[in-house]
């Protein structure tokens, strides 16, 4: 067992499924040089420049490339640098690669990974630093994916590059850097959360980087006597109802905390899917509805982080109702 970087781990990943299998390729900017985060490098000297392709600064030309690519039998791996560009591309993602298998009777699939780092990336500001998860998730035809370990970047990914459908992968951008173990073989099944801390009091829900903040929050909770059961969802769509509406029929409560905006968050799906099943309370914590400032303080307005949904999962449990906390759910 292996201990690598997230980037790393994604950068094995891909490497074992371009050994494995010779249809995979990847395209992007700057995948010659390894990549923004290094999350390419050293392929493009492995693998040659016929498959691993640099490519001209337009989102649209190089996604739109992958689903012909994916189209005549490749299995593309698209880098949008960061997710913000990708808007650049909807029409390709949610038009092109996510309706051809329904519109032409199954003749045709689009099995392409689109890679898109998600997140609050420190100073960065606006237009490098959103969340927009819930966009894709709510378009029919794609697979989304959130990673928020290198174990489960390299094995989810594995998984994602062997999907014979349109896969939305989001890595954050501020995860790149994390450490952890990575077996050889892992892969990790599409649709498959994972239940990081078991507990008794409440179930805590959450994807990519906010599970770690979910899981400090949970062991400052239980300091305060609360336990709190916290589950890692991984992939978005097709989510695991199963495990979470387990979870929250043992703990009879739900909180769902994610970096994206509160308002029209995914964690509106999961909330109201287990107060439609199962009758029991639920809250939410996302972002405010605003850009994400350059300066630090205007930053911090938009994370959402361990303090905020310690204070937010303490205050409910106390009786104290759905009090607002700082800009974070307005």
């Amino acid at each position: 067992m292996a201990v690598m970087s997230y980037a790393q781990a994604a950068c094995s990943a891909l490497a074992r499924a371009m050994r494995e299998d010779e249809r995979v390729v990847a395209v992007g900017e700057d995948l010659g040089r390894g990549g923004v985060f290094g999350q390419y490098r050293g392929l493009a000297q492995t693998f040659g420049a016929a498959r691993v392709i640099d490519a001209p600064i337009s989102e649209s030309a190089i996604l739109g490339a992958a689903v012909g690519m994916a189209l005549v039998g490749l299995r593309p791996v698209v880098e949008m640098r960061v997710a913000d560009f990708a808007m650049c591309a909807i029409d390709e993602m949610v038009n092109q690669a996510a309706k051809n298998r329904y519109m032409f009777g199954g003749q045709g699939r689009v099995p392409l990974v689109a890679r898109l780092p998600i997140g609050i990336w420190s100073a960065s500001a606006a237009q490098h630093s959103q969340s927009i998860e819930a966009w894709f998730a709510h378009t029919p035809g794609l697979v989304v994916v959130a990673p928020s370990s290198p174990a489960d970047n390299y094995g989810l990914l594995r998984a994602a590059i062997a999907c014979d459908d349109p896969v939305v992968y989001h890595e954050h951008k501020e995860l790149w850097g994390v450490d952890g173990e990575v077996p050889e073989a892992h892969r990790v099944a599409l649709g498959e959360a994972k239940v990081l801390r078991a507990g008794r009091d409440l179930t805590l829900v959450s994807w990519s980087r906010t599970v770690l903040d979910a899981l400090e929050a949970a062991q400052s909770a239980a300091a305060s006597g609360v336990s709190v059961e916290v589950i890692d969802l991984r992939t978005l769509w097709p989510w695991d109802r199963e495990t979470v509406l387990a979870s929250c029929a043992r703990t009879g409560r739900l909180m769902v905390a994610h970096e994206a905006v509160q308002a029209a968050g995914f964690g509106a799906e999961i909330a109201a899917t287990a107060a439609e099943e199962l009758g029991i309370p639920v809250t939410r914590l996302g972002a405010p509805r605003i850009p994400v400032g350059y300066a630090a303080a205007l930053e911090a307005e938009a994370r959402i982080g361990s303090r905020r949904i310690l204070e937010a999962l303490l205050a409910w449990m106390e009786g104290r109702g759905r009090r607002r906390f700082s800009a974070a759910t307005d």
